[in-house]
């Protein structure tokens, strides 16, 4: 796995930016699991819009290698979804498991999003 300074220095400075953004704009799925994993409240310690290389993840526990995506509705456009596997098989690449759930999976099935999250660890 990368360490957490091993993020693209050429591009670090746009990709902080967007973070922030990201984190100060989250989208209403995002926030519901964000209120989950904050204050190690799954017993791992979680950070929300994280740059690793070139991409920013939604939540890392960066201890376990645990990276959550939340998506939306535009992640089931082609364009998108090639996007996408080409992002997780690079994460894989350098150590990461990801966990992929959609805006409708946290909205209305949070217990079996938890549960999930949970059987990563166990």
């Amino acid at each position: 796995m990368l360490s957490f300074d091993e993020a693209d220095i050429f591009n670090y400075g746009l990709l902080k930016q967007y973070a922030k953004e990201n984190r100060n704009n989250m989208t209403e799925a995002e926030s519901v699991l964000w209120n989950v994993l904050r204050c190690n409240a799954l017993g791992h310690k979680f950070l929300r819009q994280y740059i690793i290389g070139n991409y920013i993840v939604d939540f890392i526990c960066r201890d376990e290698g645990l990276i959550i995506e939340v998506d939306g509705g535009y992640h089931s456009e082609p364009r998108q979804q090639s996007d996408d596997m080409v992002r997780e098989d690079w994460l894989r690449e350098k150590g990461y498991h990801v966990m992929r759930f959609s805006n409708d999976e946290v909205l209305f099935g949070l217990e079996d999003v938890i549960e999930s999250i949970e059987s990563y660890f166990n």
